[in-house]
């Protein structure tokens, strides 16, 4: 009988046998894009569905929350008398107006902060502060130094849009790669061939987040200013339906907050995909 000699193992062979075989990774699976699309568009759907279900049965009370069915009708009968409309509108202008002059004086004073020590020290201590302030307790403050018309309401939210879009453009500013600097000051840029070159590509990620936390505290800002003395728009349709316990109009103005909330936050999300695309990992 032929006795076949195997070759001497070395060490580490011998020791790579002795050890365990590593566990098998399993791969994890992946839903597809569509899918988690899908799944957004659904998670509302099946609130709603819930909500109807516990109405329907009576384990939620309608003088308490009405039912979606039921806001749909008060919805439809507002957009056909056209209060609904005209009240959104006025909201949009307020929100919009507001949220202009807060976000020109974030943008300067962000500016100021961002690219010198002297602004720094003059600025940012008085920003600090107005950061600090309850906002809300602004309200009666401006009431009496410009009356219950809108200057009020639009300087109320142009004072909760200035604070997130300045920390997140000074934070940008600050964050610039200082090499960078170097060469643009090798290269001898003008201040207009930086900022188009180094500075705006460098804080644009920071700028949109601010801008999205702006846009937020505009909305939220724009609820409280429209219930202290409104004539029109979404608060005042809210107030007197308060007025007459109407349920059904309130919830239906703050679905419509909501709405708009959205609507502008996936308008700076489009912006911020299309801006950012060089990434590939925008939000």
């Amino acid at each position: 009988m032929t006795q076949v000699l195997l070759p001497p193992r070395s060490a580490d062979q011998a020791t790579a046998a002795a050890l365990p075989a590593p566990p098998r990774t399993r791969r994890r699976r992946t839903l597809p894009a569509r899918s988690y699309t899908v799944l957004r568009a659904l998670s509302p759907v099946l609130v709603l569905g819930v909500w109807q279900l516990a109405s329907s049965t009576g384990l939620l009370d309608e003088r308490t929350l009405a039912s979606p069915l039921t806001l749909l009708d008060t919805a439809q009968r507002l957009i056909s008398t056209g209060e609904l409309q005209e009240a959104v509108l006025v909201s949009l202008r307020r929100a919009a107006t507001g949220f202009a002059l807060g976000g020109a004086v974030a943008v300067v004073l962000g500016a100021i902060v961002g690219l010198s020590r002297l602004g720094d020290a003059l600025v940012d201590p008085l920003v600090q502060m107005l950061r600090m302030l309850p906002l809300f307790g602004l309200v009666p403050l401006f009431i009496i130094w410009f009356g219950i018309k809108e200057e009020p309401k639009v300087y109320l939210v142009a004072l909760f849009v200035i604070v997130p879009l300045y920390l997140n453009l000074v934070s940008a500013l600050r964050g610039v790669d200082r090499d960078l600097r170097e060469v643009a000051s090798a290269l001898r840029l003008t201040t207009l061939e930086r900022w188009r070159n180094l500075y705006v590509p460098a804080v644009t990620p920071g700028v949109l987040v601010g801008l999205r936390q702006s846009l937020g505290s505009a909305w939220i800002a724009l609820i409280v200013a429209e219930q202290v003395n409104a004539g029109a728009g979404l608060g005042y349709l809210i107030n007197n339906a308060r007025d007459f316990h109407r349920v059904d109009v309130i919830v239906v103005g703050l679905l419509c907050y909501a709405v708009l909330g959205l609507l502008s936050d996936s308008l700076v999300r489009l912006l911020e995909r299309r801006s950012l695309r060089w990434r590939g990992d925008a939000a």
